[in-house]
């Protein structure tokens, strides 16, 4: 049966494939016929991803993508891919007057550099085939909303939404897609070590009209559609998946 969802027959690099969003993506993925290659920087992580993927052929590579000798060494061995998704990232809760500039550095070379550059290098060394799909995890924080203490996360995930539009006028006419995704809260791993009582989680859930956050399965199958023939028409946009969090 004719399924344009599917991703048979693709090659998908997954970042910050470990845990949360990017493991989902992954699992999701691999149910829908990729062959997938997994990033993440721990290892133990990685191979238990490894080990939920369905099909064969599926590989991993333990890289921090901060370094450019571990991504340079990485991509000598990385096949040609037909998607990308950059998952990876970290997220800082800080009110603004401690803002430093390390803090500021850091978070912008993991959640806004270190994806940027290897999307640069992916093709610069001619790993993308043409009718590829570049997909960013970007945040409503980034561009549509605003909260107290995320000043510097948020400035990283809008960085991400303003290179991928100008990244998918350049890349159209090799048929190359560029498109992020920007979820409201989701319910992972980074929710439960965060410093908050299970009142907070509960009376912030309330101010979504669907009342609870994301599952990470449910932002994987907006990627799956933006990797998928389903999208071909698809490129600079911004999906909003949130709950309906922003109409209020």
């Amino acid at each position: 049966m004719y399924n344009p969802f599917n991703l048979i027959n693709k090659t998908i690099l997954v970042t910050g494939a470990s845990s949360g969003i990017g493991k989902s993506i992954a699992i999701e993925c691999s149910r829908m016929g990729a062959k997938l290659i997994l990033i993440g920087r721990n290892e133990c992580r990685l191979k238990d991803t490894f080990s939920l993927l369905e099909g064969n052929g599926h590989t991993y590579y333990c890289c921090d993508l901060i370094s450019e000798e571990e991504t340079s060494l990485f991509l000598e061995t990385c096949p040609t891919i037909d998607g990308l998704v950059h998952s990876a990232g970290v997220g800082l809760t800080l009110p603004f007057k401690f803002t430093t500039a390390s803090k500021l550095k850091r978070i912008m070379e993991i959640n806004f550099e270190a994806p940027v550059l290897l999307t640069q290098k992916i093709l610069k060394n001619k790993k993308m085939r043409t009718r590829g799909s570049i997909v960013y995890l970007s945040s409503i924080d980034g561009v549509l909303t605003g909260h107290i203490g995320n000043s510097i996360y948020s400035a990283s995930k809008g960085a991400l939404v303003g290179i991928a539009k100008s990244q998918a006028v350049e890349l159209a006419n090799q048929n190359i897609r560029v498109n992020c995704i920007l979820p409201g809260r989701v319910d992972t791993p980074l929710i439960s070590r965060k410093n908050i009582s299970e009142e907070q989680v509960n009376a912030n859930k309330n101010l979504y009209p669907l009342k609870r956050y994301a599952r990470p399965e449910e932002i994987a199958y907006y990627a799956i559609y933006l990797l998928s023939d389903a999208s071909t028409f698809t490129t600079g946009s911004n999906l909003v998946i949130d709950g309906g969090f922003t109409l209020l």
